[in-house]
């Protein structure tokens, strides 16, 4: 078996020509994907500056002819259904199928409340989640439907142009058991396990129906054994809360990321401990992909 690796790249603390000249980088090293964020704030620092994450990504569209452009996850309170169908497939026609939709139903409820998209209950964060991925499915056949649900109300809508392979992945994050699998099973294309639920990754992935697995790594990569330790005491301090996080020399990482291939996970995405510099895209390009294919 084999995996496909995307990065992760949360659009923040860095200008916009670094993180597109690192997403060009991504491209030309054989990376699959670049997975950006959507909040309207980072939740670990409200004052750092934090562009939109659908914005970055039309922005890369055009100047990127291979790797796929996603985001882990968009949250549904942010965007009626029925434009966020508008908006992808309009980018994955444009990018001709390069989009990966990532879709989540809020993980910070202090924030969707803060900016006035209004209270609700994790419950009723999912079921909304659910009506919008009946009406992205109804939305990208192109052609006409009427919806009645709880949350939304379409009468006569039609979804055109529709995505370029006649619809587009949908990948959805979490590992709640009651209210995000269930989801999964239902709906998604693809499973993210996050990085927090890794170790239960072999109970979870019962629940989560005939849909692909792909799962969220931290990385702390080292570039030999004389650097090890000052690269994970690093990456502990930046991203231990996480879960799951893997730090070592390429043969390490790489050894712990090829173990899960053998167990089915086939995209990993990849958060790097020191927000993927160069010479660490380089080096895992070099040294660590080869290995998950």
């Amino acid at each position: 078996m084999s995996a496909e690796v995307g990065l992760f790249l949360p659009q923040l603390r860095m200008d916009f020509p670094t993180i597109e000249a690192r997403v060009h980088l991504a491209e030309e090293l054989g990376f699959h994907s670049v997975w950006f964020m959507d909040h309207l704030t980072p939740p670990a620092g409200p004052a750092y500056d934090c562009f939109e994450g659908w914005t970055v990504a039309a922005a890369l569209a055009r100047t990127t002819e291979r790797i796929h452009l996603a985001h882990l996850v968009l949250c549904d309170a942010f965007r009626h259904p029925a434009l966020l169908a508008k908006m992808a497939a309009t980018l994955d026609v444009i990018t001709e199928g390069r989009l990966e939709l990532g879709l989540g139903w809020g993980s910070v409820p202090d924030e969707i409340e803060r900016f006035g998209f209004g209270e609700a209950t994790n419950r009723q964060r999912a079921a909304r989640l659910d009506e919008t991925l009946q009406i992205l499915d109804l939305m990208f056949t192109g052609e006409e439907f009427d919806f009645a649900g709880h949350f939304f109300a379409l009468r006569g809508a039609i979804g055109r142009p529709r995505p370029h392979g006649g619809t587009i992945p949908i990948h959805l994050g979490g590992a709640g058991e009651q209210l995000t699998l269930p989801l999964v099973a239902r709906h998604a294309d693809w499973w993210n396990c996050p990085s927090y639920a890794v170790e239960r990754l072999a109970e979870l992935r019962p629940r989560t129906g005939s849909a692909r697995l792909s799962v969220q790594h931290p990385v702390g990569l080292a570039p030999d054994s004389a650097g090890r330790d000052e690269v994970v005491a690093l990456a502990r301090r930046r991203f231990g809360l996480w879960g799951g996080l893997i730090t070592g020399t390429p043969d390490e990482v790489a050894a712990a990321l090829r173990a899960e291939v053998d167990q089915g996970v086939e995209l990993f995405t990849i958060p790097f401990t020191d927000f993927a510099t160069p010479e660490t895209l380089r080096l895992f390009a070099e040294e660590v992909l080869p290995a998950l294919r």
